[in-house]
């Protein structure tokens, strides 16, 4: 059975908005062990670039499998 482009969509979104918070999290941890000192601003800014990158690859990567099924 083939995936919609919308259910797709919606796969997508759902993975990467559970992955930004996973990330935003860690950066708010991690980051200042490692000496790195950034507002949550910066943070925010950061977390919402990578996750865009991320819900355009986790797409494009469904669709790819989805024409190769």
């Amino acid at each position: 059975m083939s995936q919609s482009r919308t259910l797709s969509a919606v796969e997508a979104v759902t993975n990467v908005a559970v992955g930004w918070l996973v990330a935003l999290s860690t950066q708010l941890a991690v980051f200042p062990l490692l000496g790195l000192h950034v507002s949550l601003g910066q943070n925010l800014t950061l977390s919402s670039v990578f996750t865009a990158v991320s819900l355009v690859r986790s797409y494009l990567l469904r669709r790819l499998f989805e024409h190769w099924i």
